[in-house]
């Protein structure tokens, strides 16, 4: 049984190496691994490891050097000169040696090269700069005539007024179109005036080369003549307007929103839907035929109509 002298004699300097002092430390305070275990946070597997320096089956060298730390401090121990003798003990061998101090290190051999040319072409740029400026001083002045050759020329010079030709014509692109006249506004005249407008035998909103329509000639049924829009055949409609010629059409709900628009063409009709609310805008009413239940109810009566109250006219 060991003594009390012995018992005082262990530190971490006792035992072949750090493992071995931290085990008889731990076990002269009768402490087990588990309870080691439970104070540093550290696996009792890792601890044993420790105890043994079996080193391999330990995490990498920075874990290694906390577990020892927190082995040592748990016993009451110093951390740090626990650590200090591992490292001691079990130094790093492939750690990188740096360079000795005052020891230059190797240059590129190219660099000079690339500065060595680098000068040569400066050089040569200078020299070349002072040969040219050296030939041009050298050079001898350009010829030039005599008194009399000057004086010769001069007097044929002729002085006085200088003859200029007729003005050209402006460019076909500088000049001014002629004015546009508006039909059916005055004219106005040189002396400030204005003459009454012409009339030509067309009422308002007629095409000049469209004859009008005479009454006579309207059809009694509907009869297609061109295309047909708004509604397909299969849907019923009780309203068709005709195109006698060329006009246009605007349909529009009883919110405003239009319906439809289109310019038509003699003989084109539209078949209006059975909507409440629409109203039909057309550039003049007499371009317009009225159908009502496939019979004719004659021309639009206004530029603006209502459709359902063409529906209800009476026959």
């Amino acid at each position: 049984m060991a003594s009390d002298s012995d018992s005082e004699a262990l530190d971490l300097h006792s035992g072949a190496d750090i493992g071995q002092a931290l085990k008889s430390i731990r076990e002269q305070r009768k402490l087990s691994l588990e309870e080691l275990a439970d104070i540093t946070r550290v696996r009792r597997a890792y601890l044993a490891d420790i105890e043994a320096m079996r080193l391999d089956r330990l995490p990498s060298r920075p874990f290694t050097i906390g577990y020892i730390r927190a082995y040592a401090e748990a016993l009451g121990l110093d951390g740090e000169a626990a650590v200090e003798r591992f490292k001691a003990e079990e130094p790093i061998l492939d750690e990188p040696l740096h360079a000795p101090v005052g020891v230059a290190q190797a240059r590129d051999p190219r660099a000079a090269a690339i500065i060595a040319g680098v000068i040569v072409i400066l050089v040569a740029i200078v020299l070349w700069n002072v040969a040219q400026r050296t030939m041009t001083a050298n050079a001898p002045p350009p010829p030039t005539a005599s008194a009399r050759a000057t004086a010769l020329a001069l007097a044929a010079q002729k002085r006085g007024p200088v003859e200029l030709g007729a003005p050209l014509p402006a460019p076909v692109e500088s000049t001014v179109p002629p004015p546009y006249e508006t039909p059916g506004m005055p004219t106005l005249n040189p002396d400030g005036t204005f003459s009454p407008a012409k009339t030509s035998g067309t009422k308002p909103g007629q095409l000049p080369d469209e004859p009008a329509v005479d009454p006579k000639t309207l059809s009694p049924v509907f009869t297609p003549t061109g295309k047909i829009y708004g509604v397909p055949a299969p849907q019923p409609s009780a309203v068709t307007l005709q195109a006698l010629k060329s006009a246009s059409l605007i349909v529009r709900g009883q919110d405003g929103e239009i319906y439809f628009a289109r310019q038509f063409a003699a003989g084109e009709a539209y078949r209006a839907p059975e909507l409440a609310g629409l109203t039909a805008t057309v550039s003049e009413p007499a371009s317009f035929q009225v159908f009502v239940g496939g019979q004719s109810k004659g021309v639009l009566p206004a530029a603006q109509v209502s459709l359902n109250k063409l529906a209800e006219a009476p026959n």
